[in-house]
């Protein structure tokens, strides 16, 4: 279950009490506060609370950049040219707090991102539930032949059932292990920050995350990548949907130059100057290692 009974309460009462206020708001945020978007079997993204909306970023560039920034016509021009030109501070003035329930695994790859707040769920103070990430059937790969990081072939058959078998029994026996630990027929159990120790890392964790939109657009680039794991990557892309709510024109920006985006080393550049004038350029004329090539060729098979 994504949501307890308790925080259901707590969130139907938070929306049921909209407060007025004179600070910048965001209808197409105030849509999704307090909302719980399930993701994976058990977890889920809400929005706590937000700062700012595009004319933040505006406003911002404006007092930083002043007469530079006077030829540009419209917020969504001013957005675009800042996104374009990397520029970071005016995208900090908006944030966002999003309180996220997650398996542990998962967990420590987003932990990775050190530029943000976090307070997670404490298992020194409190019972974690029986709650753990089984993945789908279709979500069962074999390891990569030639990524070590990737995924290669989904798992089929008996081999599937036998994987699926050995998560939900190695979990369930981890936990039953946990709660004999706590409590021993009435006598003084083992201290909770010792018991959590044999809990498995598809067990779910909680934290409230708080970052600036600049930094969320980083986690986001890396994330929502088609390339990043499939677990970390279905939250970056529910987060993705409530952003393009927020700041709709910040996100236009980001989706053209970050995500739809490339970078081009020097050399690459050379080489695509070369072809556009009509010379073949192979890999061992174009000065780039054969990894650097492939990456080159990726990028302009992605533009046809």
């Amino acid at each position: 279950m994504p949501i307890t009974p308790e925080q259901q309460d707590e969130i139907d009462q938070q929306r049921a009490n909209p407060r007025q206020t004179l600070r910048a708001v965001s209808e197409g945020m105030e849509a999704h506060l307090y909302t719980a978007h399930q993701v994976l079997d058990h977890g889920f993204v809400r929005v706590i609370d937000y700062m700012g909306d595009d004319s933040a970023i505006v406003q911002a560039a404006r007092v930083s950049y002043g007469a530079g920034t006077k030829h540009v016509q419209n917020d969504e021009g001013l957005i675009r040219y800042l996104m374009r030109h990397w520029h970071s501070t005016p995208f900090e003035m908006c944030e966002i707090k999003l309180h996220v329930k997650l398996p542990v695994f998962v967990a420590r790859q987003w932990i990775r991102h050190r530029t943000a707040n976090v307070n997670e769920y404490s298992a020194r103070y409190s019972i974690l539930d029986r709650e753990f990430y089984i993945p789908q059937p279709d979500a069962l790969a074999a390891q990569s032949t030639v990524n070590n990081q990737g995924r290669g072939a989904v798992l089929e058959g008996e081999e599937a059932e036998r994987v699926l078998e050995i998560l939900k029994s190695d979990a369930g026996r981890a936990y039953d292990h946990y709660e004999a630990m706590l409590s021993q027929d009435g006598q003084q159990g083992l201290a909770r920050e010792l018991a959590r120790m044999n809990l498995p890392a598809n067990i779910y964790t909680q934290w409230y995350w708080k970052v600036d939109l600049h930094n969320l657009f980083h986690f986001l680039r890396l994330r929502a990548d088609a390339h990043a794991q499939y677990e970390i990557r279905v939250y970056a892309e529910e987060i993705c949907k409530v952003v393009a709510d927020w700041v709709p024109f910040a996100y236009a920006a980001f989706e053209d130059y970050r995500m739809g985006g490339a970078t081009l080393s020097g050399r690459a550049l050379d080489c695509l100057r070369r072809m556009l004038k009509g010379e073949d350029v192979t890999q061992e004329s174009s000065g780039m290692s054969k990894g650097e090539w492939r990456e080159f060729e990726a990028v302009l098979r992605s533009a046809d």
